[in-house]
């Protein structure tokens, strides 16, 4: 039984982005120069505490398609203007937090 339960403890902590949230993996994918593990897995913890599961799905999307964002945040949707207000408040505790 001990051996199943280092071996479990073991696969988890080398699984890397096996267990990363849907932000820190479009971080890490992103083509851009600076996104590195720690500061995704940064970006990733502030969203965990700012961000719902289906808003951190549509922000990642961001990484990909910066446009989307764009389009988001001047959209007459209502959803999409209350989802942008918290998006704000998550990219400025991410600026502040992640430094």
């Amino acid at each position: 039984m001990r051996k199943l339960i280092v071996a479990t403890a073991l696969a988890v902590l080398c699984s890397g982005t096996a267990y990363a949230g849907a932000i820190e993996r479009a971080c890490l994918s992103s083509p851009r120069g600076a996104a590195n593990p720690k500061l995704c897995g940064c970006i990733q913890a502030v969203a965990d505490r700012t961000l719902s599961s289906s808003d951190q799905r549509m922000a990642a999307r961001f990484f990909k398609d910066p446009h989307m964002a764009q389009e988001i945040r001047q959209s007459d949707n209502a959803s999409h203007e209350v989802f942008w207000k918290r998006y704000k408040v998550f990219g400025a505790t991410a600026e502040s937090y992640c430094r």
